[in-house]
């Protein structure tokens, strides 16, 4: 048995990198092929009367190392500087305003269908109004440079925008001004966390002399994350400024104190830490989605009783969506299928304790959801025309 697990697990990640190379050209999200893929080993489990562990603790633990790797990784790659921030204000509006515009939408939509308290159907709100960067940034790999840094600012922007939204309404019994108080020092408490931290964790990455030096600084970093999100600090802020630091040294240099970190020398560290990242991303990312599709049910799919929800919801998506790119000046090809939902709404989701869940939600209208959203991106890129200039921008 222990032999056939290992087998079939290596095999499942070796498809999950034959979807990834081929995602740029057939335009289909790996998401859709991973999770039919977890979905046919199932039934496969099933016809042989193969019985595993329950393995559903595993999906909470996968997807908060994937969010933080994908975060992370999108972070080191973005530039930023003086002439980035217009596009910078730009996404963030971009992330802010949907996420509160779509859950206040529902919210009162869940209110008045089902009768629920306002609070309660705003906190199941929230999971669907959040842009998915484990999804969005792989996807546009092969685009213009400007769309990708404004896909990778605009969804690692809504991944973190959401996250505080959701622990603000989670965690705050009554929402007056002591809790906004509480939750501007709390960010002011994770920002002076993320500087010391990031200090420190570059001071390691440059001065360890040993073969082994990039796990223990992961490591690190996700014991930081963790740490934070027990006192429930915007623990995934950490893991933006962290990035950006990290990817932007050339631009720290007119800084005297930055040469005590000897950037030059630094970046070379930085570079190999980055495509270790990014293999570690795609590995935690692959099995998430594997495992998630493994445990969805035929029946959750194919619920007719959710399944106009999740139309209404995926319209409000891209009209929301349409109308502020129109409002921001961007171009609605292809930016405006690029809004797909995944790993993070799937552990907002997952973070709903069951008191607070309502009816109307359930994990029925999430993979519909993130289906129809994957669905509409795959077919937007593939009528997309390819940039004629092929990244000889970078």
């Amino acid at each position: 048995m222990t032999a056939a697990i290992i087998i079939t697990i290596c095999i499942l990640i070796l498809i999950a990198y034959i979807f990834d190379l081929t995602a740029s050209r057939t335009k289909i999200p790996s998401v859709i092929l991973l999770l039919f893929l977890g979905w046919l080993v199932q039934q496969g489990s099933l016809l042989m009367d193969i019985t595993l562990p329950q393995l559903s603790p595993l999906l909470p633990i996968l997807g908060t190392i994937g969010l933080i790797l994908i975060v992370l990784e999108g972070s080191l790659e973005l530039e930023f500087n003086k002439s980035k921030i217009p596009l910078i204000k730009k996404s963030f509006a971009l992330a802010l305003i949907p996420i509160m515009v779509l859950s206040f939408a529902l919210a009162y939509a869940f209110m008045y269908f089902g009768g629920y308290v306002f609070k309660d159907a705003l906190l199941n709100a929230i999971p669907f109004a959040v842009i998915s960067s484990s999804i969005a940034i792989p996807s546009v790999r092969d685009q213009a440079k400007e769309n990708r840094e404004f896909v990778i600012y605009e969804s690692s922007l809504s991944d973190i925008i959401g996250i505080l939204f959701f622990n603000f309404i989670a965690f705050n019994a009554t929402i007056n001004m002591a809790s906004f108080g509480n939750f501007g020092l709390q960010l002011l408490i994770i920002t002076a966390v993320s500087f010391i931290a990031t200090i420190g964790l570059s001071f390691l990455l440059s001065k360890i002399d040993h073969p082994i030096k990039f796990a223990p600084i992961i490591f690190l970093i996700i014991l930081i994350y963790e740490v934070s999100k027990i006192y429930n600090l915007p623990a995934l802020l950490f893991i933006l400024l962290f990035g950006l630091f990290l990817g932007n040294l050339d631009e720290l240099k007119r800084f005297r104190w930055i040469q005590k970190l000897k950037p030059d020398a630094l970046n070379t560290e930085v570079h190999k830490f980055k495509e270790l990242i990014t293999e570690a991303t795609f590995l935690v990312r692959a099995l998430f989605f594997l495992l998630f599709g493994y445990l969805m049910q035929t029946s959750e799919i194919l619920n007719a009783g959710t399944f106009k929800w999740a139309l209404m919801i995926v319209a409000a998506i891209y009209i929301i969506r349409v109308l502020l790119l129109k409002l921001f000046k961007f171009s609605l090809v292809p930016l405006v299928f690029v809004a797909p939902r995944g790993l993070i709404n799937i552990l907002l989701l997952l973070s709903i304790i069951p008191e607070k869940m309502i009816g109307l939600v359930n994990k029925s209208l999430m993979i519909q959801v993130i289906f129809l959203t994957a669905v509409i991106m795959m077919i937007g890129l593939i009528i997309t025309k390819k940039p004629a200039i092929a990244d000889s921008e970078t």
